[in-house]
């Protein structure tokens, strides 16, 4: 699994112009599921989101969660994540795993991370057509692969 982790302000996302989804200070999550990615993948990676310290304390310094500061989570899906473009002018999109695959693993990222957060998490509609609004606070934005684990 592929995420770009954007810290923000606030950030929302519509779906033929009605909002599926909208937070305030929190983290825009785009998730991008591969064809090798499993619930192991995203049990990983739900985990290290939550507990990521890249929000300010009373110094300024990044030593708080998303959990420490009581913020939101937006995830939104985007198989583009997994483009690749090493061969010519338009992207491969070969690895991003195929939707009968890839919306459950979307499901049970999303419930992990409402246990660990023990609230609901905010999110776009998987395979449609999405409008994403941010404001990046920082800007803070930092990209995770679960194959990685870096």
């Amino acid at each position: 699994m592929r995420v770009v982790i954007q810290r923000v302000s606030e950030a929302s996302v519509e779906v033929d112009g009605k909002i599926t989804g909208q937070i305030d200070r929190g983290l825009l999550v785009l998730l991008g599921i591969e064809t090798s990615d499993t619930e192991e993948d995203a049990l990983w990676l739900a985990g290290k989101i939550v507990r990521m310290r890249i929000f300010g304390d009373e110094s300024g310094h990044m030593n708080l969660s998303v959990a420490d500061v009581q913020g939101n989570i937006l995830v939104v899906s985007q198989f583009t994540l997994h483009a690749q473009t090493k061969k010519g002018n338009r992207p491969s999109f070969i690895k991003a795993a195929r939707p009968e695959q890839a919306k459950p693993i979307y499901n049970y990222f999303i419930h992990r991370l409402e246990d660990q957060m023990g609230k609901k998490i905010s999110t776009g509609e998987f395979g449609a057509m999405m409008n994403v609004q941010l404001i990046n606070d920082g800007p803070v934005t930092i990209t995770m692969d679960s194959k990685l684990r870096e």
